[in-house]
């Protein structure tokens, strides 16, 4: 009955939030007639492991196959924050194609959970605390954003504008993303669990997932609090669904394009993040332009496209 009713309530608030433009489906399947470039990064990494995309495809389907625990928490996440299952499936398919190898079974991803439960983290560049950070007079203009996602994502806007890559107060700051440079203590670009969850990303999503799943909320005084929740297969479905429903609704509300139709999409923005810039920038291009633009995928949403029939076959 809970979960009933949280569904509802997410119902109801998509209904309330949506634009006065008339909104439009995005057509399913790929824009793209061949997949786009994959990152070099992760041509590297898969060959440093001596493994290939398509062995890594194989292997991360296997597990969801033949692990039906896992597939029927994905089921259960889904249906709590209205998303089909096979966005959830298609995000942790890529993730395990492209970034990661899928661990063999699911109690693999507990046992590596367990192991960060005992450590102290913090998330800090140069010393400098990120909460001491945000309380810079620059952030000012978030002080008054109640929600994590909105308060994250103004915190995001106001290091892309006064922060990256220049030099402020005599301290110098990376050329680098906002999540890049406070959030991830051990090395750059580094993600954890079974859907690869981003600690800033984590933070933004704290309170939607608080509100349908029931788990505590994050705070980024608590860095391994952070990574606990990430690491954790069950919390982390949580945070892998609620990333997938903060798109479709950036869409929908900013851009007036309704995606849920296309797990290629949603794996693309699960990829690349940002989905309420991108949205944006979507929005100002079709207005620009007069003319319908679609969003593309990306080679990461373009596998999930192109095999959406097989990985259908798993639900």
């Amino acid at each position: 009955m809970r979960r009933l009713l949280t569904s509802l309530l997410i119902a109801v608030a998509l209904v309330n939030s949506a634009p006065a433009f008339a909104m439009q489906t995005v057509p399913a399947g790929n824009r793209h007639a061949e997949q786009p470039d994959i990152p070099g990064a992760s041509v590297r990494r898969t060959k440093g492991t001596k493994s290939s995309f398509d062995l890594k495809y194989e292997k991360v389907h296997e597990l969801l196959a033949t692990d039906r625990e896992l597939m029927a928490k994905i089921r259960k996440v889904s249906s709590a924050y209205g998303i089909n299952p096979i966005h959830v499936v298609g995000a942790i398919v890529g993730e395990h194609t492209y970034n990661v190898d899928a661990y063999d079974r699911l109690q693999s991803y507990y046992v590596k959970a367990a192991s960060y439960a005992g450590e102290s983290f913090r998330f800090a560049y140069d010393g400098e605390n990120v909460d001491e950070f945000v309380a810079r007079p620059q952030f000012a203009e978030c002080k008054g954003k109640s929600d994590s996602y909105t308060l994250w994502s103004c915190r995001e806007d106001v290091w892309e504008r006064d922060f990256r890559g220049k030099t402020v107060g005599g301290k110098s700051f990376p050329n680098n993303r906002f999540s890049a440079v406070f959030f991830q203590p051990f090395y750059a670009g580094q993600t954890f669990g079974l859907g690869q969850v981003n600690p800033l990303t984590a933070l933004m999503l704290s309170d939607l997932v608080a509100r349908v799943s029931g788990y505590p909320k994050l705070n980024e005084k608590n860095a391994g609090a952070v990574y606990r929740a990430i690491m954790d297969p069950d919390i982390s479905l949580a945070f892998v669904a609620a990333s997938i429903r903060r798109s479709i609704d950036d869409y929908r509300e900013i851009a007036g394009m309704d995606i849920s139709g296309n797990p290629g999409l949603t794996a693309t923005l699960y990829n690349v993040g940002n989905s309420r810039q991108r949205a944006a920038a979507l929005a100002a291009k079709n207005r620009s332009s007069g003319a319908t633009v679609w969003p593309e995928e990306n080679y990461y949403g373009w596998l999930i496209n192109d095999k959406l029939d097989e990985l259908k076959g798993l639900l």
